[in-house]
C-alpha cells in the first residue's frame, strides 16, 4: 500500500467501461504484489467469475522468484489456464529462467522495459522462438528515445511486439505502424489506470483499413495465444467489430 497500482486494482469498473467501448475479451495481470504465486490465484478467481471475458497471464517476479518460476507459471497454465507471462522491469529485469519458461512452456511474454530498451536486444535475438510483447512502447513515462528504440526492434526482431496502452505521443503510435506494420501492435488500456474508450480512440484516430485495425484490436493478440501450447478457441476475438484489450 505504497500506491494507487500496488493496493487495489477492481475489475468491475473496468469491465463496465469496457462493455461501454465494445470490448469483448480482456488479457489481465496481477497488480504489484509481495507474492506473485498468491496474486496469481486470486487472479484465478476473478477470471473464473467472469468468464468468458478474461483471459490471464501469470506475473512473476524474474530475481524474488528464482528457481520456482518454471513451477509458478507451469501450475497457472494446468490449474487456470493462464496463457501467458507478465514481467515488470520495475520488480527486476528479465533474465533466462522467465524466457526458458516462456520457450518450454511456449507462452508470450508481456513485459514492461521501464524505458531500458536496449535489454530487448539481448532477449530477441538469443530466444527467437519466443514472442514478447513490450508494454507502452517501451515507456509509459513518456520516455521518446524508448519509443523510438523499440520501433527499431519491432523492424528488426519477428519475434518483438508492443502494445499503445499509455503511449501519449501519438506520432509513435502512427510511426510504429507505418515502419513495422499493424501486425506487430496490440491495443492495451493500462486499465484501471486509464480509460479503456479513450486509448481505443487512439486506434480509431489512425485511420487504418479495417483488417489493419481489425489486427491491433484483436487480431494480433488471437495469433499470439493460438501459437502458445495452451491455446483455446479465440474466434471470438477475431470476428467482425469486435474488440480486445491486450490488458
Amino acid at each position: 500500500m505504497t500506491a494507487p497500482w500496488n493496493t487495489n486494482a477492481p475489475i468491475e469498473p473496468y469491465l463496465r467501461r469496457a462493455r461501454r467501448a465494445g470490448i469483448d475479451r480482456t488479457i489481465v495481470v496481477p497488480a504489484f504484489h509481495s507474492d506473485y504465486h498468491k496474486a496469481n490465484a486470486q487472479l484465478a478467481r476473478i477470471v473464473h467469475r467472469y468468464a468468458p471475458r478474461l483471459i490471464a497471464f501469470a506475473f512473476v517476479h524474474a530475481r524474488r522468484d528464482a528457481g520456482r518460476i518454471y513451477e509458478m507459471v507451469h501450475h497457472a497454465v494446468r490449474k487456470w489456464r493462464f496463457r501467458g507471462i507478465k514481467v515488470h522491469c520495475h520488480d527486476a529485469m528479465l533474465n533466462r529462467e522467465v524466457c526458458d519458461t516462456a520457450r518450454a512452456l511456449r507462452l508470450p511474454v508481456l513485459v514492461d522495459v521501464v524505458a531500458q530498451a536496449h535489454v530487448v536486444d539481448l532477449w530477441a535475438p538469443e530466444y527467437p522462438d519466443v514472442n514478447f510483447i513490450v508494454a507502452h512502447i517501451g515507456s509509459f513515462s513518456d520516455d521518446w528515445r524508448a519509443h523510438q528504440q523499440v520501433i527499431d526492434q519491432l523492424v528488426r526482431y519477428p519475434n518483438v511486439y508492443t502494445d499503445t496502452a499509455g503511449v501519449r505521443r501519438f506520432d509513435y503510435i502512427v510511426q510504429a505502424v507505418r515502419r513495422a506494420g499493424a501486425r506487430k501492435l496490440l491495443f492495451g488500456s493500462d486499465d484501471p489506470w486509464l480509460h479503456p474508450q479513450l486509448e481505443l480512440q487512439k486506434i480509431r484516430l489512425l485511420g487504418l483499413p479495417a483488417e489493419e485495425e481489425q489486427l491491433i484490436n484483436g487480431g494480433n493478440a488471437a495469433r499470439l495465444l493460438r501459437a502458445s501450447s495452451v491455446a483455446s478457441s479465440m474466434h471470438s476475438l477475431m470476428a467482425e467489430n469486435n474488440q480486445s484489450d491486450w490488458f
